[in-house]
């Protein structure tokens, strides 16, 4: 099955783009999620539509950040991906009139839409700012375990 992964692909973009200052060209933004540099722009397109991001043209140009982090919900970025379809699953459709797939489906949209408001209440509480604190205190890890910091016991 092919899952929709523009999403989680978005969110690594915009954590690279917190991480830098300047503009980021696509083509850097692209090495760094291992794709091309038109899927980038693609995705950042409706980003920049939602004023979320902005892009600058020429030498020293790319794509940057116009909100702060603690402003951007996981939800404000699905919706400017234009609110792609979040469950694989869905109904059977193929005889409306039978009374068994009635009631399977009737039973299956209820669980369906809670599913659906779980995971859009769990993309509201959640912002870049919180997802970029938890990229930090994974680095700091990393660099611990690799002793490329020095711990505080020193």
């Amino acid at each position: 099955m092919i899952r929709d992964s523009r999403l989680s692909a978005t969110l690594h973009l915009l954590l690279h783009l917190a991480e830098q200052a300047d503009p980021i060209p696509s083509d850097s933004l692209a090495r760094a999620m291992r794709t091309n540099p038109v899927v980038v722009r693609r995705l950042m397109a409706g980003l920049r539509r939602a004023g979320l991001v902005a892009s600058e043209k020429g030498h020293g140009g790319g794509w940057r950040l116009v909100r702060k982090l603690p402003e951007i919900t996981l939800l404000d970025v699905y919706r400017a991906l234009g609110q792609p379809v979040m469950l694989a699953m869905g109904n059977r459709s193929d005889a409306p009139e039978c009374l068994v797939e009635q009631a399977v489906n009737a039973s299956l949209d209820s669980a369906f839409r809670e599913a659906e408001a779980t995971l859009l209440a769990h993309l509201e509480n959640v912002t870049l700012a919180q997802l970029n604190a938890e990229f930090r205190a994974r680095l700091s890890v990393r660099k611990q375990v690799c002793g490329l910091e020095k711990s505080d016991a020193e």
